[in-house]
């Protein structure tokens, strides 16, 4: 009798026109979420290939169209900041990504990219602060400690800091490189005169591949004297000196003259962050990078970059 009686009600409710309207009901929304997700998916996608060809623009507005779908999203918040970086809007870059941090503090690849936001603004202080955060995270991170002490000039910690890893677990061949360059600038460098021609200098510097001076001779007199050697030596340049400016100058010219365009301009960019307080070696980098941007076609990036030249000469 009682199951005949739940029987009835069960019926009766499916003949219900509420019961099958909330029935509805729930079905639409299961539908317009799987819908907004789908939406969201596309444009983000979007935005990611957009990137993916330096469209950053393009990726920034697709991003947009996914920040109105799902506010906040903190996927969608790391890729405004990177698009922002790579258009070198450092203020909109920094804003996003401390946006996304108060999302996920501890996430250890939102806190690299502030790192390299404060290296594109030379704020290497700031750099070394969040660096050390991410050691509290992954103690393993601190070969980049090492290069950061290095740009902002404290080559003692520098040191100090390369030992204990070499202690630890032995160098990698970047931190190899690293620690000769720091001895190059900590130990006095005793020369014979030499006469300024290229077989003199390449043969002292193959005697003694620790010296970036007669390195930087070799390269400024073969730029104009031989080529040959000029474009061996500007490749080995940053293979031996990691974290010296010039290195990647010799290196991106060298390209240039190849026309290797896009590796040069790379090179050129990458390099360029390590210059530090050297007006006359930024604006040879500006001037570069301008002439082979210029070369590609790319006739608004080279006039960006003959402007922070000229900025430059006018402060000096």
């Amino acid at each position: 009798m009682v199951k005949r009686m739940l029987l009835v009600v069960f019926l009766g409710l499916l003949c219900n026109p509420f019961f099958c309207a909330s029935q509805d009901s729930i079905q639409s929304v299961k539908d317009a979420k799987e819908q907004k997700e789908l939406r969201f998916q596309q444009y983000f996608f979007k935005a990611l290939s957009e990137k993916s060809i330096k469209n950053y623009q393009k990726a920034i507005q697709n991003l947009e169209v996914c920040d109105e779908i799902i506010p906040n999203d903190l996927s969608v918040v790391f890729e405004f900041s990177k698009n922002y970086l790579f258009l070198n809007k450092i203020k909109e870059a920094k804003e996003y990504i401390l946006k996304a941090l108060e999302q996920d503090p501890k996430n250890e690849w939102l806190l690299t990219h502030l790192v390299t936001i404060h290296k594109k603004d030379k704020d290497y202080n700031k750099a070394i602060e969040v660096q050390n955060k991410i050691l509290e995270i992954n103690p393993k991170r601190n070969d980049s400690l090492v290069s950061l002490y290095y740009l902002n000039k404290d080559f003692e910690k520098a040191n100090a800091l390369i030992k204990s890893i070499e202690e630890n677990r032995g160098l990698s061949k970047a931190l190899i490189k690293l620690k000769e360059d720091l001895n190059v600038r900590t130990k006095p460098v005793i020369q014979k005169e030499l006469g300024e021609n290229v077989v003199s200098l390449r043969a002292a510097f193959e005697n003694d591949r620790t010296s970036f001076s007669l390195l930087k001779k070799l390269l400024d007199i073969s730029f104009t004297s031989d080529k040959e050697v000029f474009h061996k030596y500007a490749e080995l340049a940053i293979d031996l000196f990691p974290a010296q400016p010039y290195a990647y100058l010799m290196r991106g010219k060298s390209l240039g003259e190849q026309k290797k365009y896009k590796e040069g301009i790379s090179i050129l960019e990458n390099g360029i962050d390590f210059v530090i307080d050297n007006p006359s070696l930024e604006i040879h980098f500006y001037d570069t990078l301008a002439s082979q941007h210029q070369v590609v076609g790319n006739s608004s990036k080279a006039q960006e970059y003959r402007n922070k030249a000229q900025k430059i000469k006018t402060i000096k």
